[in-house]
């Protein structure tokens, strides 16, 4: 994707709505919202705009590294921003450490790049060092919510969640929408146009109690 002449002037003065870090989220406020959702790797924006406008109640946070990606979701979200959305430019091994302890209920994993050259795996948003950030930060019975059109990455994906104690609530090598409110990206939309599966994977974060 190349750089368009607007994406630094935008980053360089962005909106309200946008951080360069994570550190403001700490001890995120749960009076005002029922849950606290974080999509890593949020990419154009499109679930974290459409899932934020259906649930309102719920707060909805992005992270993407990639600065020209990520300027074209703020740029979306501009349009008709909610107060229960937060969009952070950066890399989510940065981001990740500065969460305090449970601050999140759900964590999303929107088609990751699959990083397929094995000594790339610990780069995967599903390696166990991301992981265990994850299940620091997630509440207790917090979720993880994989989907991917990558079956060698879900594959070994699965294994990790497993390998990390976690517990499997669903899973599906064919991800339909018949009862549910998941939106489809423009980026998983082109997948489906292709009669591409769609693998999807719910943990589930032990109890302390």
């Amino acid at each position: 994707m190349r750089k368009k002449p607007w994406v630094d002037a935008l980053l360089e003065h962005p909106p309200s709505f946008v951080l360069k870090d994570c550190s403001p989220l700490a001890q995120l406020t749960r009076s005002t919202y029922s849950s606290v959702h974080l999509e890593i790797g949020s990419g154009k924006g499109d679930y974290w705009i459409q899932m934020a406008a259906k649930h309102p109640n719920e707060l909805w946070i992005g992270i993407e590294k990639d600065v020209k990606v990520a300027a074209v979701a703020i740029k979306k979200a501009q349009e008709a921003i909610l107060p229960n959305q937060l969009f952070v430019v950066s890399d989510a091994q940065v981001c990740l450490p500065q969460f305090a302890n449970g601050d999140v209920d759900v964590i999303h994993l929107n088609f990751s790049d699959p990083w397929p050259k094995k000594r790339t795996h610990k780069r995967r948003l599903s390696a166990s060092t991301f992981i265990d950030q994850y299940k620091r930060i997630l509440s207790d019975q917090g979720l993880i919510i994989m989907k991917t059109d990558n079956k060698e990455l879900f594959e070994y994906s699965m294994v990790q969640f497993s390998q990390a104690s976690l517990i499997l609530e669903e899973m599906s090598v064919d991800f339909r929408r018949e009862e549910n409110d998941d939106v489809i990206s423009e980026y998983e939309a082109r997948f489906m146009s292709l009669n591409q599966p769609i693998y999807r994977c719910i943990w589930r974060k032990k109890s302390h109690g």
